[in-house]
């Protein structure tokens, strides 16, 4: 099963993306584990990523679907896919469409202020790295219950820091929503309830037992 997850920064990708490989036996393939692993490895196109990243630049989309190709050839994605952050634009999907067939693009549908409620009410440990959330696991004070660590927040956790993600999001990537909804492809599902419940959700929209 070919899968590509959309969704908003704060939809619970990466944490349902760890689930579904546990349920569906794929790999779970994001374009920065990808271009980690090139830069690792030294490939050709990994030296290119990295020259390109040092210079402080974002990886053009004729890299970026080069290096989803080479991955997509390896053998064990034979058997299936999760795409993750793949693909972000129109002309990406396009590319994609012609290396290989999606079978459905699940998108994760969450609404702006559920993001920002998720994402403003994260604490991290500085220590250990552990992820608490103001209304749902709240630290004590600013001490990690783990570790002893201290306990702060993210930058980009900022209400503002938030809105200029999400107003990304919403203008590069929301219209592939349209696109794969007009191809009959895509797949919404309710991302705002406790993990579980979603999973759950994921489940019955991928007739999964």
């Amino acid at each position: 099963m070919n899968l590509i997850f959309l969704g908003p920064p704060g939809a619970g990708k990466g944490t349902l993306a760890a689930k579904a490989v546990e349920i569906l036996k794929v790999p779970h393939i994001s374009t920065g584990n990808i271009f980690r692993a090139a830069i690792a490895a030294q490939s050709p196109l990994g030296l290119k990523v990295k020259a390109i990243i040092d210079a402080g630049k974002l990886v053009d989309d004729e890299t970026t679907i080069a290096l989803v190709r080479e991955r997509l050839a390896e053998p064990d994605v034979q058997t299936g896919y999760i795409l993750d952050g793949f693909p972000r634009t129109i002309a990406q999907a396009e590319a994609l469409a012609s290396f290989s067939a999606v079978g459905k693009v699940v998108n994760f549908d969450i609404p702006d202020a559920a993001v920002v409620e998720r994402l403003s009410g994260r604490r991290v440990c500085r220590k250990c790295g552990h992820n608490f959330h103001v209304l749902f696991d709240p630290p004590k004070g600013n001490i990690c219950g783990l570790c002893g660590g201290e306990v702060y927040t993210r930058d980009d956790d900022s209400e503002e820091a938030i809105q200029k993600r999400l107003h990304v999001y919403r203008e590069q990537t929301a219209p592939l929503i349209d696109y794969y909804r007009q191809k009959g492809l895509l797949l919404d599902v309710d991302a705002r309830p406790a993990v579980g419940q979603v999973v759950e959700n994921f489940k019955k929209a991928v007739s999964v037992q």
